[in-house]
């Protein structure tokens, strides 16, 4: 039997994404087992996280400058824009160090029935972003499934008009996959294997 305080850590962790009530019971029960020092370090590092993290106000990934860290790299070039769900999706790129053009984040991917629909999109600045930069081309890297593919035909129709290749990653990430979990590898091919819509 829990005490109050325990079950309510447990409950807290079990809100986390892919923890579940065991998971949070094992994580609860280590924090007990820290001591001060490290509870502290643990609880200063979530605050810490939270204060000095924001998004880009380019394109929307995480940094703790009003400009994240790609959008502020000189070797990058302003011509190619990747345009992803969700910043994690960044952080696998990234780790291909195949990639050196900038990005976009759109926060999501056209799921009418889950209630998301295109407004609620980061979809706006892309386009504001594609008629004032000198962009060449804009990479769809959605996720391989309904959602992803509805997102990308939406975008593909609102950015053909600007004159611009647009074009999506290759299917090396199977279909019902996803980005964040994909290896170096598969990104790597994925990313070579665009194609133009």
């Amino acid at each position: 039997m829990a005490t109050k305080s325990l079950e309510r850590l447990i409950d807290e962790f079990n809100k986390l994404p892919g923890i579940g009530r065991k998971s949070a019971t094992r994580l609860a029960f280590h924090v007990l087992e820290m001591d001060d020092m490290e509870v502290n370090i643990f609880a200063e590092a979530i605050k810490n996280v939270k204060s000095s993290v924001k998004k880009c106000v380019i394109c929307g990934n995480f940094g703790e400058e009003e400009t994240c860290d790609v959008c502020r790299d000189e070797y990058r070039t302003n011509e190619i824009i990747c345009v992803v769900e969700d910043t994690r999706d960044i952080v696998s790129f990234e780790k291909a160090k195949k990639y050196r053009g900038r990005y976009h984040v759109l926060n999501g991917k056209i799921d009418p029935l889950n209630g998301m629909t295109p407004d609620k999109l980061n979809i706006k600045s892309l386009v504001e972003r594609v008629a004032a930069e000198d962009v060449k081309e804009v990479i769809l890297a959605m996720n391989p499934d309904l959602e992803g593919e509805t997102t990308a035909m939406y975008l593909t129709n609102l950015l053909k008009p600007f004159g611009i290749k647009v074009t999506k990653i290759a299917s090396g990430i199977p279909m019902g996959g996803n980005i964040e979990f994909s290896d170096i590898a598969t990104i790597s091919k994925a990313l070579e294997g665009r194609r133009e819509l």
